[in-house]
């Protein structure tokens, strides 16, 4: 945990004890995620009614663009010496291991009055229109999943034998419900994956969106396929090389939930 004594000014973000930094590709796409989130809710950072705080947590900050201070293991004990008129935390899905626990703490340090607001995946692909079935393949023919749907099935399968749930998003509810927390408010937003929506609002959305899934594909995929289901970095790239070509393909119309 940080030291919550450290202080940034306005403008400047300050980074303590991280257990493993990213990389400069890594920071590049979680400003793009960033961006993403911020046009996606309409410019706001927060969406519960919070009234000037004095002082707010960010659990999981990425690159530290949202962030007043940084978490690097949120999973350990919190030790801060007050507690919080915010406890913030997004982007976790496939990074937290017990999210009760998270929940609980997150309790524990926001103070009477004060708000907790958790933004996070349900990481699984789907269309509306029938164009990421099972049904439609690459070649027309039924009953074989395109690649990036034999892709994402077996990601979240992977990091759910991993332990690490990728879809917290609609749980989120039940769990502060469950650490305590009143007056607990959920929402659900749709992200398309790729420019294809008509509305230009998630049309924009979804070209972000498209640039981060990108940059991020590797990284998310070779060390969960290679090291724990046991394919090769060959097998992987070949995949990788089609699932591209799904993801730009104007003709399947995937997303997920946030």
């Amino acid at each position: 945990m940080p030291n919550d004594e450290v202080r940034d000014p306005p403008g400047k973000q300050q980074y303590h004890n991280l257990k493993h930094p990213p990389t400069q590709a890594e920071q590049d796409r979680l400003d793009v995620t960033h961006q993403k989130i911020r046009i996606l809710l309409d410019n706001k950072l927060l969406l519960c009614p919070v009234q000037n705080p004095k002082r707010v947590l960010d659990v999981g900050t990425g690159t530290g663009i949202w962030a007043i201070e940084y978490v690097d293991d949120c999973e350990e004990p919190w030790t801060f010496q007050e507690k919080f008129d915010v406890v913030h935390a997004r982007y976790l899905a496939a990074a937290i291991e017990d999210w009760p626990r998270l929940m609980a703490q997150a309790f524990q340090f926001t103070k009477p009055g004060g708000y907790a607001e958790f933004q996070d995946y349900d990481l699984v692909y789907y269309s509306e229109d029938g164009t990421l079935g099972e049904d439609r393949t690459d070649e027309g023919i039924r009953g074989i999943l395109v690649p990036i749907s034999k892709w994402i099935t077996t990601l979240l399968q992977a990091s759910r034998d991993f332990k690490r749930d990728p879809c917290p998003g609609p749980k989120l509810e039940g769990w502060m419900r469950d650490a305590g927390f009143a007056d607990v408010q959920a929402s659900r937003y749709k992200i398309p994956i790729g420019p294809w929506p008509k509305d230009k609002h998630l049309k924009t959305v979804g070209a972000w969106n498209l640039v981060q899934i990108e940059e991020g594909l590797e990284a998310f995929t070779l060390r969960l396929f290679t090291q724990l289901l046991g394919w090769s970095t060959e097998e992987v790239q070949v995949l990788l090389a089609d699932v591209r070509k799904n993801l730009r393909d104007p003709k399947i119309h995937a997303q997920f939930d946030l």
